[in-house]
């Protein structure tokens, strides 16, 4: 499956986006779990800031 992604996003304009993953805590269980989205690269580090 994250061959298709990748493929997908060297066509057109995706060269200007990138997967962005974060690790976090679960607050009740104490179990850590990720999060990625497909961001504009110019947004990398207003994404990693708000989430």
């Amino acid at each position: 499956m994250a061959k298709k992604v990748v493929a997908s996003l060297q066509t057109g304009g995706g060269k200007a986006h990138t997967r962005v993953i974060k690790m976090f805590r679960h607050a009740k269980s104490g179990a850590y779990a990720f999060k990625s989205e497909i961001v504009h690269k110019d947004d990398v580090k207003d994404w990693f800031a708000k989430s």
